[in-house]
């Protein structure tokens, strides 16, 4: 039975985002952000969205520019304390012992150890209510060649990255990989919801099921329905 939350902004997961700023006289300071999300394809672009009363808010706008850095979960105790202490008097670089490498393509810095960073030139400022969404084109992304997958990209297993959970305020890591989206969703399109035994609601054995050469791997819990 479902339960009413209200209205509130309890999507989960979110993700743990460190932004890279330069505060005043080329200060590098870093905070955390969870309200961030890809935004669109083309331009590349990510969202970020934080309150006025942020360091962050004032640096982004007078440099018109930040940086997304993805700290794995071996940094869950250096991000929990970017995310707990305020720039204006604490230099988070230098507590943490994290170093701080300034973008060569926009005005901003971004933390060296973490194995995923997205360099962002302010595209838009969009006014909300208790935040501003900051719109960032993504000029570079920069990656640890050992967190790359076979096609080159960022691999999720590989950066383990932290995850949160609005609601608790609490930080998780991702689970095991499931599946190719594309694979699963091929097959399922020209097999699994116009095959005959969904008729009464009936399992579909995924056991030894494969698409075009690649194996189709199965989760435990990838049970097919009756749609």
């Amino acid at each position: 039975m479902k339960i009413s939350l209200g209205c509130k902004p309890l999507a989960i997961p979110s993700p743990v985002w460190v932004i890279g700023s330069y505060g005043s006289c080329a200060q590098p300071n870093i905070m955390v952000a969870s309200w961030g999300s890809i935004c669109c394809t083309t331009p590349a672009c990510v969202a970020v969205s934080l309150k006025v009363s942020r360091a962050t808010y004032a640096n982004i706008v007078e440099h018109q520019a930040f940086t997304v850095s993805v700290p794995s979960r071996d940094f869950l105790f250096e991000t929990d304390f970017i995310g707990n202490v305020s720039g204006v008097s604490v230099n988070k670089f230098s507590a943490t012992g994290l170093t701080a490498v300034r973008s060569n393509v926009v005005d901003a810095p971004y933390v060296q150890e973490f194995p995923l960073i997205m360099e962002c030139s302010l595209l838009h400022m969009l006014e909300i209510g208790s935040h501003t969404q900051f719109i960032g084109q993504v000029m570079d992304v920069k990656a640890e060649e050992e967190v790359l997958g076979e096609n080159g990209l960022p691999s999720a297993e590989k950066i383990s990255p932290l995850i949160g959970s609005a609601g608790e305020r609490a930080y998780y890591s991702i689970g095991k990989w499931l599946g190719q989206a594309q694979l699963v969703n091929n097959w399922l399109a020209e097999n699994l919801f116009t095959c005959e035994r969904l008729a009464d609601g009936a399992d579909i054995d995924f056991g030894n099921l494969e698409f075009g050469n690649l194996p189709l791997v199965t989760p435990d819990c990838f049970k097919a329905r009756k749609s």
